[in-house]
């Protein structure tokens, strides 16, 4: 059998074995990304450390990023048209443009959240 190179530190009165992954290509991971990793990272441990040692987590960020920001910009483009919050909505009176615009974002926010941020 191949000699393995295995390295441990000491932690308190055990050992822990130093486990290190080759270079991940920098990969675009943006605000979803993000609120996606720190879910797995406080909810599903063990599925973010399998992802993050088997040099796969960036990869599955990319497609979450990704997923996520199509689904907000179609909810957002159907439910301003939906309400009829158009560009003339927006000349004559700014201030409901933006209320109604605001309105809008945070739907379409929680449900991309409860759909595919914190699943």
């Amino acid at each position: 059998m191949k000699e393995m190179d295995v390295r441990y530190q000491n932690q308190g009165n055990y050992q822990l074995l130093c486990i290190t992954t080759k270079e991940q290509k920098e990969l675009h991971i943006g605000a979803w990304a993000n609120r996606h990793r720190q879910y797995l990272k406080q909810h599903h441990r063990i599925r973010y450390y399998n992802l993050l040692t088997s040099e796969r987590l960036y990869p599955y960020l990319a497609k979450i990023e990704e997923q996520a920001q199509t689904i907000f910009s179609q909810l957002v483009k159907s439910f301003a048209k939906k309400e009829n919050v158009t560009e003339k909505l927006k000349a004559d009176n700014y201030m409901l443009w933006v209320r109604k615009m605001n309105n809008i974002r945070n739907r379409a926010m929680e449900i991309v959240d409860s759909e595919v941020i914190f699943v």
